[in-house]
C-alpha cells in the first residue's frame, strides 16, 4: 500500500493508506477511540472502531499517550464535521516510539511556560499553522522578485560599520579589529544594485535595542529590495504589489491555517485592493492633533499609539511619506524644496500591527552624503567604499526592507511577534 502525508488525504479517498504521525491527543468511548493525529502537514482524525481491529488494536489505541509517535494504516474518507475535511478509518497501529509525561497538556500553560518548551511548542496546531503562514510568505517572496527580474544577493552580516550608527549593534571581536552583527544589508545591497539593477536579500539581522514590546525582536529577518534608476513613486508602487501579493498568496494557499487561527479572510481581502493609501508626515502629525495626541509635535517619530491610529483611519496599509531629516537615517536623499525633510515612506499595516516596510531614496550626492556621515560621527573610512557609489557612474536609486516577522504577525492576526519565528530571540530570552 501507498504511505502518504495527511495533507494529501483528499488524493486518496478510499484508499487504504500507511502514515507516520504522532498522537496530538486522543478520546475514547466504550466502543470507539478517536486520535488527534499530526505528521507535519496537518493534523486530522483517526477513528478506531472496537468491532473492526482486533481487540490488541482497541486497547493501544486506548492507551496511547499523547505525542507518541506511530505507522498506522487504515482507509480515506471524506469527514464535512472537520476543517480538514478528511479522517482516516484506523486498521493497524505500530508504535514507534513511547512518550510519556508530555509537558504541554491540551490545558491552558503560561507564555514563559510555553516559551520555555519552544521546541515542543512548534507542534502545536496554532503554532503549526503561522510556521505554514511564514514559509507560504517565504515562497511567495522568492516568487515575486524573480518574477520581477531581481537578483538576490547575500550581504554579509558580520560587518565593519552600520547604517544607522552602532548605538543598537552587538558587538562581536573580528581577530584585531571591532565588528557587528549586522542590522541590515541595504548599503551592500546598494553596490548590488549599481551591479546588477534590481536586487533583493533575505536574511537575519540583529537589533540590541532593549525593548519588550510586541512588535520587536533581537533576532530577525528582513527582505531588502534595492533598485537603479528608480525615484520614489517607482519604489511605492512595488512595495504594494509585493504586500498585495504576500496576502493573496496567503489566501490561496493558506486558508486552512487562517481557519485554524480564526482569521478573518474577508478582512485580509481588503488588503490586495491597489493602490494602498499615502499620507505625508506633516499630514499624520495634523491627523494625530487633530484627535487629541497632544504629546506628538512635528519633528517626533512617532510611537506605537500612534501609527495604530493612523492605521485605524484608514482599510488598508499607508505609506507615510517624507519624515524630518533629523529622526532618519544619514543615507536618505533630501527632499527637492525642503531642507529638513527626506524622501522616504513607511508603510503601516492596519490592525494596530505598526511597520512593516520602511524604505526611501536614497542620496546619490558624494559631498552631501561625505557631509552626512561627517555629522552622525561615523568613521568616514570605513564608508569609504560607499561613497565610491556616489563616484563612479551613480544613479537615482530606492528601496526597502520588509520585517517578515511583523508581517507574519499581522497576516496571520495573532498578538505577539515572538510567535511569529520557531526560536525567537528577546531581551531576556535565548533559551531554547
Amino acid at each position: 500500500m501507498e504511505t502518504i502525508q495527511i495533507i494529501d488525504s483528499k488524493k486518496h479517498v478510499g484508499e487504504t493508506v500507511k502514515i507516520g504521525a504522532w498522537v496530538a491527543n486522543k478520546r475514547s468511548s466504550g466502543k470507539i477511540a478517536f486520535l488527534q493525529l499530526r505528521d507535519g502537514t496537518a493534523y486530522f482524525q483517526g477513528v478506531v472502531v472496537k468491532n473492526e481491529v482486533p481487540e490488541e488494536v482497541f486497547q493501544l489505541a486506548k492507551n496511547l499517550h499523547q505525542e507518541t509517535s506511530i505507522i498506522l494504516t487504515g482507509e480515506i474518507r471524506e469527514d464535512s464535521r472537520s476543517k480538514f475535511g478528511y479522517e482516516i478509518g484506523i486498521k493497524t497501529i505500530e508504535v514507534v516510539s513511547e512518550s510519556r509525561d508530555y509537558p504541554i497538556t491540551p490545558k491552558e500553560h503560561g507564555t514563559d511556560f510555553l516559551m520555555d518548551h519552544r521546541h515542543l511548542w512548534l507542534r502545536s496546531s496554532k503554532q503549526h499553522a503561522i510556521m505554514q503562514i511564514r514559509n507560504e510568505i517565504i515562497r511567495a517572496t522568492y516568487e515575486f522578485f524573480n518574477h520581477h527580474h531581481f537578483v538576490k544577493i547575500d550581504p554579509p552580516i558580520l560587518t565593519g560599520s552600520a547604517p544607522e550608527g552602532t548605538t543598537d549593534l552587538f558587538e562581536t571581536n573580528y581577530f584585531d579589529q571591532k565588528a557587528y552583527l549586522s542590522q541590515s544589508g541595504q548599503l551592500y545591497m546598494e553596490a548590488a544594485a549599481m551591479a546588477f539593477g534590481k536586487v533583493f536579500s533575505f536574511g537575519p539581522t540583529f537589533r540590541a535595542e532593549k525593548s519588550k514590546t510586541r512588535r520587536h525582536l533581537i533576532e530577525f529577518w528582513m527582505i531588502e529590495p534595492e533598485m537603479a534608476f528608480t525615484h520614489q513613486e517607482e519604489s511605492l508602487k512595488v512595495q504594494e504589489q509585493y504586500v498585495a501579493f504576500l496576502v493573496q498568496n496567503v489566501l490561496d494557499h493558506c486558508g486552512y491555517a487562517l481557519d485554524v487561527l480564526g482569521r478573518d479572510k474577508e478582512v485580509l481581502k481588503k488588503y490586495t485592493k491597489l493602490p494602498f493609501p499615502r499620507i505625508s508626515y506633516d499630514e499624520a502629525i495634523a491627523l494625530l492633533k487633530k484627535n487629541g495626541f497632544d504629546d506628538i509635535e512635528w519633528g517626533d517619530d512617532f510611537g506605537s499609539p500612534h501609527e495604530t491610529f493612523i492605521a485605524n483611519s484608514f482599510e488598508q496599509p499607508v505609506f507615510i511619506l517624507n519624515y524630518p531629516k533629523a529622526i532618519k537615517p544619514f543615507y536618505m536623499k533630501p527632499h527637492p524644496t525642503r531642507e529638513e525633510v527626506v524622501i522616504c515612506a513607511d508603510m503601516i499595516a492596519p490592525e494596530g500591527y505598526g511597520e512593516i516596510i520602511g524604505g526611501s531614496e536614497r542620496a546619490t550626492d558624494y559631498d552631501f552624503l561625505l557631509e552626512q556621515i561627517q555629522n552622525h560621527g561615523l568613521d568616514e573610512k570605513e564608508y569609504s567604499w560607499y561613497l565610491d557609489l556616489r563616484k563612479y557612474g551613480s544613479v537615482p536609486h530606492s528601496g526597502f526592507g520588509l520585517g517578515l516577522e511583523r508581517t507574519v504577525t499581522w497576516i496571520a492576526g495573532i498578538d505577539h511577534v515572538r510567535e511569529a519565528i520557531p526560536f525567537p530571540r528577546l531581551l531576556n530570552r535565548i533559551y531554547p
